[in-house]
């Protein structure tokens, strides 16, 4: 069924703990995700850094998402789980909602590397490590948002 343990205890939760406390548990594994992706890149693991690169940049969206409750964070309530055509939606509705492009240029990102570099491991480590400001970025972004919303 492709549910992820991490995801399920995270949505388990967030139908009785602040929304905001889901949102930094989701940015702290982003940062451990992020921490990942550098080693594997400093190994030249090239499908490795694309999954985790990935999972940076999906928990990053569901944070945002979730902190700024897009009807995508309803939908995946209601499901029990964030699929992945919701993922891109809400990188679409937290981007508008934020005026900020990068949203939708990091999901970009790790979609491609996560079907080329993961999936099909089709991509080098270069290809990859192309994609890593774009995932910094979002980081920054939603480390910034939550704190203005503390």
């Amino acid at each position: 069924m492709g549910l992820d343990l991490v995801d399920v205890i995270v949505n388990a939760l967030s139908g009785s703990v602040d929304p905001l406390l889901t949102s930094e548990a989701r940015v702290v594994l982003a940062e451990r995700y992020l921490e990942e992706a550098r080693e594997y890149i400093a190994k030249g693991d090239a499908i490795q850094a694309s999954e985790k690169m990935y999972k940076v940049v999906e928990e990053c969206i569901k944070a945002l998402a979730e902190t700024l409750n897009t009807p995508e964070t309803q939908e995946a309530r209601k499901n029990g789980r964030w699929f992945t055509w919701l993922l891109g939606e809400a990188a679409k509705s937290v981007a508008d909602r934020l005026g900020e492009p990068v949203v939708l240029e990091a999901w970009a990102v790790a979609y491609d590397i996560h079907v080329w570099g993961f999936h099909e491991a089709k991509y080098g480590i270069g290809r990859v490590m192309v994609g890593l400001k774009y995932v910094e970025q979002l980081l920054n972004l939603t480390r910034r948002v939550l704190g203005r919303v503390k």
